[in-house]
């Protein structure tokens, strides 16, 4: 196996997906289309029932599962409310890891503005739930500052040392590794030890991609895709992240002080092909030829 291929498995070793409520609905069997050492971190997206988030990761354990469910922290009523969904998770999920953001409300509605409200509160640790993900922004965020994003992470290291708490940071997808290169880079040198798990985006087409990206203000990554999408003929091409996960996988073998230990991928397109594609590298089943492109040699579906 060449050193770019091994590269490349080791990245995938442990990959995690993400599901929505929505599109759990649509699945009869998470069985289908993944495989139970395979976390699936579950969203809360603004506007939606919070407790639509607790019966999929119910469902998901049921069907052998580890749930990563979300907590948006402006989207928490209260106190009660947030020791209710807490509880709820470990009960009747088993759940044992989670996810904190701030959640895209403009106004919170309740006691907590910031994932740092919620890990604060002491609510996560008394739930018995001992590991925590945080957001990561390579690109930014419409909703926050850069300084504000760099206080951020600066607290959230501070409350890991101080507390003993397993913290790790999930970021958002882009496009792009030379990015998300220089802001492991940037952040490292600032100070950052937790570890850095990057968003991919599944395989989807131009199209999706660059939708998806102007709802999750990407702002990068959408003049990456608009380069790509002045072609119409590729705008309904489905798009693998070849390149960006060769340059990911090199950094990582050849830099010792790299944080990123892993991926987590955005399935914009669809589980079960994002899924396939994501075993295809952890198995080794794929080639990569001169010009950097990853070449599955099983069916996709």
């Amino acid at each position: 196996m060449t050193d770019t291929k091994q590269a490349v498995v080791n990245l995938f070793s442990d990959f995690t997906v993400e599901t929505t409520p929505n599109s759990a609905s649509k699945i009869p069997d998470f069985n289908a289309r993944l495989r139970n050492d395979t976390p699936v971190y579950v969203t809360f997206l603004p506007g939606s029932d919070v407790y639509e988030t607790v019966t999929v990761a119910k469902r998901l354990r049921g069907e052998g599962f580890n749930p990563i469910p979300h907590i948006a922290a402006r989207s928490i009523q209260s106190e009660d409310m947030l020791s209710e969904i807490l509880n709820r998770y470990v009960g009747e999920a088993g759940v044992e890891h989670v996810l904190t953001i701030a959640g895209g409300v403009d106004n919170p509605l309740g006691p907590y503005d910031s994932s740092m409200a919620i890990l604060e509160s002491g609510m996560i640790d008394k739930a018995g739930i001992r590991k925590v993900s945080v957001a990561g922004h390579p690109e930014g965020s419409p909703d926050i500052t850069d300084e504000a994003i760099k206080d951020a992470l600066a607290w959230k290291n501070g409350f890991a040392e101080r507390t003993g708490a397993q913290l790790d940071i999930v970021t958002q997808f882009a496009f792009e590794a030379e990015p998300l290169i220089a802001w492991d880079r940037r952040i490292n040198a600032e100070g950052n030890t937790l570890p850095i798990r990057i968003g991919l985006p599944g395989l989807a087409t131009i199209k999706t991609l660059l939708g998806f990206s102007k709802a999750a203000g990407v702002g990068n990554s959408i003049r990456f895709l608009m380069k790509r999408a002045a072609d119409v003929t590729k705008l309904m091409t489905v798009n693998a992240p070849d390149k960006q996960v060769i340059d990911l996988a090199r950094y990582v073998a050849e830099d010792a002080n790299a944080g990123i230990c892993g991926v987590h991928m955005y399935a914009i397109g669809g589980l079960k092909r994002t899924s396939a594609w994501s075993y295809a590298l952890r198995d080794g089943l794929f080639d990569v030829n001169a010009r950097d492109q990853i070449k599955v040699t099983v069916d996709l579906g």
